[in-house]
């Protein structure tokens, strides 16, 4: 009885060293000949041993890439697990009679697959199951970036034969507001002068002139109008000073030009959006100008959009955390660039734009875009020679000074948000409500009172400051 049991144990030992396995226990399947055996399922890689109520003489197996068989005695049958798939064992009795055929199917070594799972990813309800010769995966993560672990995971055992019925956990929208700010500033300063004279010799009349700068007036306009006049005319609203005397026989006439002016410009655009985690949205306040384009000598319209653009995708990375890929822009019509052709006219545009991707949490800001331009120019033109005579050579003299200066910043703020009652949302129309005949023609007003309510309420509320749509 040693010696047999002996004997076992070296044939077993030799089937581990020829098919090159690691010891492992294995599982063990009675197959009781004349009744319908239970498939028998075998991990890739690992061993079952199958054993038989009566013995056999024949053993095959149909596909041996899937799975190799190889016998310990004439009840005991070794199966090895090679490649994911199914086939069939067919045991054969003394006398040639069938006894059993059995179904063998090789699966992924799941086993070890969800110890690292957990390892990796510990806390997270993964379900792990096989299917046909592949792995498949279900159950509800907490994010985007763990469900993405698990399935490279999954793939290191697998290959491409993965299958993916997880649900991400959380919310996954994201309301992404966005702030545009530009403050423009602009000084121009300009000064010039003119200078004419007219004397008389004898009873007849003769003039000599001398003018000097380069402004918008003549020499001669002055001398006009103050010799033709005689008064001294003074023009505040374009900063034109007319001055006329006489010495001697002489008359003398100036033309001074100085003019100051000033001006700001703020722009503020606060677009709101919001998106499923994954996929694009896009937004544009504004308007589209109709641009002429020939072909041929027909003409058609192309419509090109202006105003407030954003598109941006959003990724719930994990938690909190969010990835945003954004491209914002902010374009108006520009009136002082015109081009004209074949009879149509056509304005230029102004944009200011940005294409960036940043990682934030939910609540927290980032400026993704920041401009300071500084424009500095000034001109001073002359009478040569006499420009360059102290005192006296300011009124032969022009002088022009202009500065722009532009600041533009643009701050996202993504946040998590989750849909909510319809009844809890006030629109900017809730407030107002549209005045009868009799109140709009007899009291004059252009609102009626506003409904009860919630709306209402709202609409009670003095808004002596600076009030809108807000969303926090």
């Amino acid at each position: 009885m040693k010696m047999k049991s002996f004997l076992r144990a070296c044939v077993l030992g030799c089937a581990l060293g020829t098919f090159g396995v690691a010891p492992v226990h294995a599982e063990t399947l009675r197959v009781v000949s004349g009744s319908a055996s239970t498939p028998l399922n075998v991990p890739m890689n690992r061993a079952v041993v199958v054993e038989s109520d009566q013995p056999f003489s024949e053993l095959s197996i149909a596909n041996p890439g899937i799975a190799d068989v190889t016998t310990l005695s004439d009840k005991t049958i070794y199966v090895l697990g090679k490649l994911p798939g199914r086939t069939t064992m067919t045991i054969l009795g003394a006398d040639g009679t069938l006894l059993s055929n059995v179904e063998v199917q090789v699966t992924p070594d799941i086993g070890e697959f969800k110890e690292r799972l957990k390892q990796i990813l510990p806390g997270e309800n993964i379900e792990v199951r096989t299917a046909n010769d592949g792995i498949v995966l279900s159950g509800t993560v907490s994010s985007t970036a763990r469900l993405d672990r698990a399935l490279d995971l999954a793939k290191r055992y697998a290959g491409e034969r993965v299958s993916n019925l997880m649900t991400v956990g959380g919310t996954q929208q994201v309301m992404l507001k966005v702030r545009f700010a530009e403050m423009q500033r602009s000084v121009s300063k300009n000064l010039a002068s003119s200078l004419a004279m007219r004397g008389t010799v004898g009873s007849g009349k003769g003039a000599t002139g001398v003018a000097s700068g380069t402004g918008n007036y003549s020499a001669s306009g002055a001398v006009d109008g103050v010799f033709d006049s005689g008064t001294i005319p003074v023009s505040g609203s374009s900063g034109n000073l007319n001055l006329g005397f006489t010495v001697g026989n002489m008359e003398f006439g100036v033309l001074l030009e100085a003019l100051e002016s000033k001006g700001m410009v703020r722009t503020l655009a606060e677009p709101n959006l919001t998106a499923l985690s994954g996929q694009q949205a896009k937004f544009l306040a504004g308007g589209e100008y109709p641009i002429p384009v020939v072909d041929d000598g027909t003409v058609s319209i192309k419509y090109k959009p202006f105003g407030v653009e954003m598109t941006f995708t959003p990724r719930v990375v994990d938690g909190n955390l969010i990835n945003l890929e954004i491209a914002a822009a902010v374009s108006a019509i520009d009136t002082t660039v015109t081009m004209s052709s074949g009879g149509f006219s056509v304005n230029a545009f102004k944009r200011r734009e940005t294409s960036t991707t940043v990682e934030m949490r939910d609540g927290e800001s980032f400026a993704i875009a920041g401009l300071l331009q500084d424009d500095f120019n000034d001109l001073n033109s002359q009478i040569p020679w006499l420009g360059d005579v102290p005192v006296l050579g300011a009124l032969f003299r022009s002088t022009e000074f202009e500065r722009k200066q532009s600041e533009l910043v643009i701050i996202v703020t993504p946040h998590l948000v989750t849909p909510t009652r319809g009844e809890a949302l006030a629109l900017p129309t809730d407030r107002v409500r549209l005045p009868t005949e009799s109140e709009l023609f007899l009291l004059g007003k252009t609102s009626a009172k506003p409904v009860s309510g919630a709306a209402g309420e709202v609409a009670r509320q003095d808004f002596s400051g600076s009030y809108g749509y807000v969303m926090e």
